[in-house]
Parts: C-alpha cells; structure tokens; sequence
C-alpha cells in the first residue's frame, strides 16, 4: 500500500470517478468507520509500528473505494466490477479489491477476511449514521447516540432504503453486538465529524 497505492490516492480516484457530492461523502464515512476497525485489528494482530500505517491505510482506502464506480456503472453487472478491474489495472493490492468484491451480495466473493467484513458490515451502517445527524435541528453527528440509533432502526419508515439486515448480519460477522458496531462507527464519524460535514450548522456558520 506505499507509494501510490494511499489513501490519498484512493480519495483522488473516487473524486475523478464520483462527481455526486453525497456519493463521495459515502465513501469517506464508509472509509473512516472502516479505518477504525482497521486500527482495532492491527491492535489485536499486535503489528509492529511500521505495519500499522500501511495496514490502516488499506482498510482506509477500501472504504473510500467501494462505490468507486456505482455513479458511472449503478447496474448489478456492472458494479463494482468495473472499479475493480480498473484498480487491478493500477495494480492495487489484491486484499483492497477482494473487500470491495465482497460488499456486494451479488458479486460471488465470499466475506472471508476482517477487511472484507468491515467493508461490508460498515457501508449500509455509514449511511444510516449520516441520515440520524441530518434529522437533528443541528445537523450534527456529535448529537447521535446509540440509543437513538438503534430505535430509529426500528422504525422501518425511517430511511427506508438502508437494510438494516445489513448492519445486524455486518455486526454479526465481526463478532460485535449491534450495539457495539453502532458504537464503534458512531464514535469514528463523531471523531472526524467536520471533515464528513457533519459538525453541524453551527460548526458550518463558523460559530
């Protein structure tokens, strides 16, 4: 994942395939709650300081890449096989393009690794999290908690288009309760709330 194959690179790539403003800020809240399961992996492997970067980086980078291709190629037999076979081009590392295989049903790549699993398990719960803070009188992710989370996933005319078999089978993949995955995500998207746009209106206004 050194040189080219960053983050950074990967954030060009969905900026000069994606042109829609909410796809891209998908992908980068797809990414940060992604990169977060990636330190907590590194953690539990117990990698050595120099692997981390380089393995969060991959884990970041897959989430920023994983619609990469949904608004030029939204059909089933198009995405995200099209990205893929772009990235392969570039020579991205294989582990990046499995994960982005595996977060569609569809697509015949069994979720084997952790990497594929975080894909996965964070995509439909980014987007719930983002709607919950959109609601709030203050546009704000930092005034989302849990609870209510979990409650609005109840409410099944709530976001309706988000699956919410999604979010309980990505937990469940990762071992977690919904409650802690909710926890996990919430708390990586409150971390870098302004960098997402959700700090809120007030945050927006300068004050």
């Amino acid at each position: 994942m050194s040189g080219k194959y960053s983050r950074e690179q990967a954030r060009e790539l969905l900026e000069e395939w994606t042109k829609g403003e909410s796809l891209r800020k998908h992908g980068l809240a797809v990414s940060v709650c992604t990169e977060a399961y990636g330190a907590m992996e590194a953690s539990r492997l117990g990698l050595a300081e120099d692997e981390v970067a380089e393995f969060v980086a991959m884990y970041a980078s897959a989430g920023l890449l994983h619609d990469m291709d949904y608004e030029r190629h939204p059909s089933l037999d198009e995405h995200p096989f099209v990205g893929v076979a772009a990235l392969r081009e570039q020579g991205w590392p294989e582990p990046v393009l499995h994960a982005i295989l595996a977060h569609a049903d569809y697509s015949g790549a069994a979720r084997e690794s952790h990497l594929d699993k975080a894909v996965f398990a964070c995509d439909e719960l980014a987007g719930f999290l983002t709607t919950c803070a959109l609601v709030k009188p203050t546009k704000s992710i930092l005034d989302v908690e849990v609870a209510g989370v979990k409650k609005k996933m109840k409410d099944k005319a709530f976001a309706r288009a988000v699956k919410r078999e999604d979010i309980t089978a990505g937990a469940a993949l990762l071992g977690l309760s919904v409650e802690e995955h909710v926890g996990n995500c919430l708390g990586a998207m409150q971390a870098r709330a302004a960098e997402l746009g959700l700090a809120g209106i007030a945050a927006d206004a300068g004050g």
